[in-house]
């Protein structure tokens, strides 16, 4: 195994965790109607539609209070209530009778509210519904920490995490599907699941290192650092500490560079050595939209990683950038697509043009073809996860002999 020698390039795969989704309130409770309802936040631009009359369920992390020996310490614990204990219901088509003609069109505020239970039974089960109702169904504005959630809420909470509920300070919770992913289709070729956009590229990207990394071996003829960065908060535009409009990839790069030299040089000479693979998924065509798709771009299921390109920068691809990557596809036998955007449809973006402009790195867009991204339920082919993959660790192997053949006047 080479030891790594300041200045050389970076291959970088990255990649984003999060997915549109509904996010708790700071002050979720919600009762009206006999009913308690948990208030939720959008997250990212999501097709809302999708998520009524879905087993919603919570999950996220949670700020616990502890005590011991006098002393008080905080945790930050995850949990997931596996159950599915809320459930945003459809208006009947009695009481909506033009629904089917004019389109299902959601209030976000007044229609996308989880229904949690209803007052009586949570009174009965012992847990006081707080709160209640004003003229018109309003909640009340109460704000005490008590009072900020509903305690049937807490409760399960606190059930998942064996403690009470008066140990949670705190959290950050999301509403997520119950139902798992599962092989799908008449031959079994697809993968139905929540949030492929964008966990699929971020699993395959990782597996592509361990694998590609295993053995000393896998690293004999290896003169650069091989590394995965996996974003939160694209689906928001990035500007956030853990997103990529955040100095985090820069930071580990000069990190890594400064412990093998002090010179300052050497991270801009390095940099000029990397490639990044922003890999995000990408729209596959629709059978029943196939007028959304540019006539002579138009990506398949079943065929492998799609290279994105856009004039106006919206993906950071370049002609350099793009051959390398097909390469790669063409040495080891892989299927590879190309994608446009309509001239008349907007594009959109990914952490690949924020970190090209900020870090000034060589970079690449990519992803799976997929349908139905951004609903609560999406699928992708299961080739493709395959695909992907081989194509990512074939991108670590193959990089750097490649690049050492590749003259290009800048």
């Amino acid at each position: 195994m080479r030891v790594y020698v300041a200045g050389n390039g970076f291959h970088i795969i990255g990649a984003h965790t999060d997915s549109p989704c509904l996010k708790l309130k700071p002050v979720s409770k919600i009762t009206k109607g006999g009913c308690l309802e948990v208030g939720v936040q959008t997250y990212g631009g999501g097709l809302w539609y999708t998520w009524f009359d879905r087993d919603l369920t919570v999950a996220g992390r949670v700020i616990l209070k502890e005590e011991k020996a006098g002393s008080v310490s905080y945790s930050h614990r995850l949990v997931r209530i596996e159950e599915p204990i809320m459930r945003i219901p459809t208006l009947a088509i009695h009481l909506d009778r033009n629904v089917n003609s004019e389109g299902f069109k959601p209030n976000t505020q007044t229609h996308l509210v989880p229904l949690l239970a209803t007052a009586i039974k949570a009174e009965l089960n012992k847990v006081p519904a707080e709160g209640g109702e004003t003229d018109g169904g309003k909640k009340c504005t109460e704000t005490s920490s008590k009072s900020k959630h509903h305690p049937l809420l807490m409760e399960i909470i606190a059930n998942a995490l064996s403690c009470k509920p008066e140990e949670i300070s705190d959290f950050e919770l999301q509403a997520c599907d119950t139902q798992p992913s599962i092989l799908g289709g008449a031959a079994k070729e697809f993968i139905f699941s929540g949030r492929l956009d964008n966990l699929c590229m971020s699993f395959c990207s990782l597996k592509a290192l361990i694998d590609a990394t295993s053995s000393a071996s896998d690293l004999e003829e290896e003169s650069g650092v091989r590394m995965v960065a996996l974003f939160d908060h694209e689906e928001v535009g990035s500007n956030s500490a853990q997103g990529a409009g955040s100095p985090v990839m820069i930071d580990a790069m000069s990190h890594i560079t400064s412990c093998f030299s002090s010179d300052s040089k050497v991270l801009k000479k390095a940099i000029q050595k990397s490639l990044l693979v922003s890999a995000d998924m990408a729209h596959a065509l629709h059978p029943n939209f196939m007028d959304k798709h540019e006539e002579n771009h138009q990506p398949k299921m079943h065929g492998g990683l799609v290279i994105k390109h856009n004039a106006n920068q919206r993906y950071a691809t370049n002609a350099v950038t793009s051959f390398v990557f097909r390469e790669i596809a063409e040495k080891h036998n892989l299927p590879v697509q190309d994608f446009v955007v309509r001239n008349d449809m907007g594009c959109g973006s990914t952490i690949g043009p924020i970190l090209a402009s900020s870090v000034g790195i060589r970079t690449v867009d990519v992803g799976a073809p997929q349908l139905s991204m951004h609903s609560i339920r999406e699928m992708c082919a299961a080739d493709d996860v395959k695909h992907s993959y081989e194509h990512f660790k074939a991108f670590f192997h193959e990089f750097t002999h490649l690049d050492a053949k590749l003259t290009v006047d800048v």
